[in-house]
């Protein structure tokens, strides 16, 4: 049916669910992802490939498809669009453009393992596409920022860069464009999903050298050509985290919002990857409650070449948060070495609990009433208050005694 040099289950994937640059609302209406995984089920049970559906019996195999609300006439009215991939196709590749569908074996398998039948049915792309198998760091966070913020991811990105780990985002306006070109500009790699226009960016001279360079990849799950779409930012989302090894919510709303919705959902279903959060003293209440909600504190600065030894080791101490509770995990069947590591590293516990030690101290605070809302014993909240004096980010005042952020520091150490 097709001479084109995609293979037949690619085009078939094509052909049912891609519009073509068309509005989606057009008859035949392509098949939505439950759809065609409704179909892929169908095959398989009738120990079928989608390529097979090309073959000159295909109507007499579709006789037998009895799928509920999927119509054997629509699915042939979509197979029968051949002229039109071939049109589609020969547009995308042209601009450099590369399509690969979930029965490809250069499929990201990171998708398939974490989502499943969630993973999209086709992915556009331009760049290189091993990068799609490298993990990295996802930065995520709200298109407007200040510009604290955006300094803050930038650094983040930097230090990636300096220690050999990519940085995986939405390429949106703000935080995601930040981390992506900051990446970028300090000599590491990138990869972007985005939500609309693949074909706009993938010419864009902001990403033109880096691709070209083979250190930044874009991907979609939507056609190539389409405009933004609400529904459509949302949807990707869940394709950021799961082709990452952890995960950076720089800055959130709460309660809504893409980076909201999207942390929300991998910190409940993609289990794999842990969600850090950025915390300190002004940040956002929706930061905040994504912390409470099970988020892991980021790293403190400085992390100078080591921040994926630093991920690592912050998703083995710090479980979950609970009522602005730290509590750490020491788990059973793991290494003596890996055993030693913990033990020895006591001090990861002051680091992560003191940018929520901060954010109660804005007014001053006595030692019982700040242990008292942090859930710890008074002695140990009285040693963090300590060291934290020491290290010049609280000031200590007396009659009577109270702790207070020093405001006039020139670094505060955050996560």
């Amino acid at each position: 049916m097709l001479t084109h040099v995609l293979p037949p289950d690619t085009q078939v994937i094509l052909l049912l669910c891609a519009s073509f640059g068309q509005n989606r609302q057009i008859e035949p209406q392509p098949l939505t992802l439950s759809e065609y995984n409704s179909v892929a089920e169908w095959l398989i049970e009738n120990q079928m490939r989608p390529g097979d559906l090309l073959e000159a019996n295909a109507k007499y195999l579709l006789q037998k498809f009895n799928i509920n609300k999927i119509e054997t006439d629509r699915l042939l009215a979509l197979l029968e669009r051949g002229a039109m991939l071939s049109l589609a196709v020969e547009k995308w590749t042209s601009k450099g453009l590369w399509i690969v569908g979930r029965s490809d074996s250069n499929y990201p398998k990171l998708l398939k393992q974490r989502l499943r039948h969630s993973a999209p049915a086709i992915l556009y792309g331009v760049g290189n596409i091993e990068l799609l198998s490298k993990g990295g760091l996802a930065i995520v966070g709200s298109r407007d920022v200040d510009e604290e913020v955006l300094s803050y991811t930038q650094k983040v990105a930097q230090a990636s860069a300096l220690g050999g780990m990519q940085i995986i985002s939405g390429g949106a306006r703000g935080v995601d464009q930040a981390a992506m070109l900051s990446v970028l500009n300090a000599g590491g790699k990138s990869v972007g999903i985005l939500a609309d226009s693949l074909t706009k960016a993938a010419v864009n001279s902001k990403y033109r050298s880096s691709i070209k360079d083979g250190k930044l990849t874009l991907i979609s799950s939507y056609d190539p050509d389409a405009g933004f779409n609400v529904g459509n930012a949302m949807g990707r989302n869940k394709y950021i985290y799961a082709l990452a090894d952890y995960a950076l919510v720089v800055s959130s709303s709460f309660g809504k919002g893409g980076t909201w919705a999207g942390a929300i959902e991998a910190l409940s279903k993609i289990k794999e990857v842990p969600v850090f959060v950025r915390m300190s003293p002004n940040a956002s209440e929706g930061n905040q409650q994504l912390f409470n909600q099970g988020a892991k504190l980021f790293p403190t600065e400085p992390w100078n070449n080591s921040l994926k030894e630093l991920l690592e080791k912050h998703s083995y101490f710090v479980e979950s948060v609970e009522s602005q509770s730290i509590k750490t995990n020491i788990k059973s069947n793991v290494s003596t070495e890996t055993q030693d590591l913990k033990i020895n590293s006591k001090i990861d516990i002051y680091t992560a609990v003191l940018p929520l030690i901060l954010s109660h101290l804005h007014q001053p605070k006595d030692p019982k009433s700040l242990a008292q809302s942090l859930e710890v014993r008074q002695s140990q909240m009285q040693d963090w208050l300590n060291r934290a004096v020491e290290e010049g980010k609280v000031i200590k005042i007396t009659k009577p005694v109270a702790y207070v952020v020093n405001q006039s520091a020139n670094q505060l150490s955050l996560l």
